[in-house]
């Protein structure tokens, strides 16, 4: 029979024929058991029931040194050539400019490039597709700058640092201020006026982007800015490490032509752009002080009404 054949050349070496083998029930013998019934898709790997059934791990911060410090804000790529050439000049701590292969060379790109180079950036010319990309489809006219996140202090250095200056610390505290210019005008006041430190809220706040930075013209270098959890608890506690806690509302029953708070060891907290102070907040200071004002102007900008209160206190420490 063909296949059968004896013959030299034509015999197939035992072990090797092909196809199913009587007694394998196919090719091997855990072929022949069962896989029993099916699980539950809970049990099931890969299975959308079981990912929703699973744990949730907590997120795992790159370090664990800023989350002790209360987080890190997001890096950020600036745009434009006013705003990277601003940013260069108010000392921003960037890390790489980008520049287009082909943009024209004018006076803010030589100008941003020189500086860059200054301050010992990495000056990169990329394709105008890779900054496209980079921009995410925002106008960026050749140029952009990559701002790493800022690292915030803590709270509690912030006040061990005012307590061993050898004068009544100074700490400003901003509560619900969400514009970052905002933010660095009150910065760049708070550092003019000897505060120590600033104390901005983890939530319902801005924090220290390029742009605060930038309005801050590079004083957020020398004054530390800390982001607090709870900034009720956190302003207790300093109330029971024997600072004030004065409030700056347009309400306020304290007129600043009579403050005898500032010459001790204050807290100034400042409210946001519309409500002012919360309720919370308000509740925990010991005073709230309010600007007089002449005309028919009913209310400051939150960062213009910290400038002239801590100018006050500034004057009035001086004089005392």
């Amino acid at each position: 029979m063909a296949g059968n054949s004896r013959r030299q050349g034509a015999m197939r070496k035992p072990g090797t024929k092909k196809g199913a083998v009587v007694g394998s029930g196919g090719q091997k013998r855990k072929a022949l058991r069962g896989r029993g019934a099916t699980p539950p898709a809970e049990l099931r790997p890969g299975h959308p029931a079981a990912r929703q059934s699973a744990p949730r791990r907590p997120a795992q911060h790159a370090d664990p040194a800023a989350r002790r410090r209360g987080g890190s804000e997001p890096g950020e790529t600036v745009l434009g050539r006013n705003p990277v050439l601003e940013c260069l000049r108010a000392g921003v701590p960037a890390t790489a400019l980008h520049v287009a292969i082909g943009v024209e060379l004018d006076d803010r790109v030589s100008e941003s490039i020189r500086l860059a180079a200054d301050a010992g950036l990495s000056v990169l010319e990329v394709p105008r597709a890779d900054l496209d990309r980079l921009a995410g489809g925002a106008l960026h006219q050749g140029v952009a700058l990559h701002v790493p996140p800022y690292q915030y202090a803590l709270a509690e250095d912030v006040l061990a640092g005012a307590q061993e200056s050898g004068v009544p610390p100074l700490l400003v505290a901003l509560d619900g201020v969400t514009d970052p210019r905002n933010l660095g005008a009150v910065v760049r006041s708070a550092a003019a006026f000897g505060a120590h430190g600033l104390l901005v809220p983890q939530r319902r706040s801005a924090g220290m982007t390029a742009v605060a930075w930038r309005t801050s013209a590079g004083t957020a270098a020398y004054l530390p800015v800390a982001r607090v959890t709870n900034l009720v608890r956190t302003l207790k506690n300093l109330a029971a490490s024997g600072l004030m806690i004065v409030g700056l509302d347009a309400g306020g029953t304290m007129p600043l032509d009579a403050f005898p708070l500032a010459t001790g060891p204050l807290v100034l907290v400042v409210g946001s752009e519309g409500r002012g102070l919360s309720r919370l907040v308000r509740d925990t200071c010991d005073a709230v002080v309010s600007i007089p004002m002449v005309g028919p102007v009913e209310s400051l900008n939150a960062s213009v009404a910290a400038g002239v209160v801590l100018a006050e206190v500034a004057r009035l420490r001086r004089a005392s």
